[in-house]
């Protein structure tokens, strides 16, 4: 979803933005009160355009660290097995369901930071575009 949304915001999104840009120009009347529906509406629709996805991404990312602590809870189930069988004298096998218990939080964490920057990375350009496509529209008075 992640890369669905930068090669939109390369190309896909910028046609759309001149498509747009080019049909408020062409209108010959830009004053009236139907005017600035349409133009809002364009916005809005534009506006819809590229925040799709995103709200899908950030709760995506917020799963990141609930999955590693299920890598956490599975890794320390072995370590409980593996002492409950041979007593707490098997270090070797024990540390195979610690290292088992760290690496998943480790993943979630990296997960949820990466994914972190960049949905806020995509959040910021999408408010951004609209915000210039806002101030390209502009009215007759």
């Amino acid at each position: 979803l992640i890369i669905e949304r930068i090669v939109f915001f390369r190309k896909p999104m910028k046609d759309m933005a001149r498509h747009i840009h080019d049909t408020w120009e062409s209108r010959s009347e830009r004053k009236s009160w139907n005017a600035h529906q349409i133009r809002e509406q364009m916005i809005s629709q534009f506006h819809m355009a590229t925040s799709q996805g995103i709200a899908m991404i950030q709760t995506l990312v917020a799963l990141c660290p609930l999955l590693g602590l299920l890598g956490t809870v599975t890794g320390m189930i072995k370590v409980f097995g593996v002492m409950a069988v041979s007593g707490s004298g098997n270090v070797r096998a024990m540390a195979a369901g610690v290292s088992q218990a760290t690496v998943p939080t480790m993943a979630g964490m990296v997960g949820a930071l990466s994914g972190v920057l960049l949905v806020t990375l995509l959040s910021r350009r999408a408010a951004r575009e609209v915000e210039f496509l806002e101030d390209s529209l502009t009215m007759d008075h």
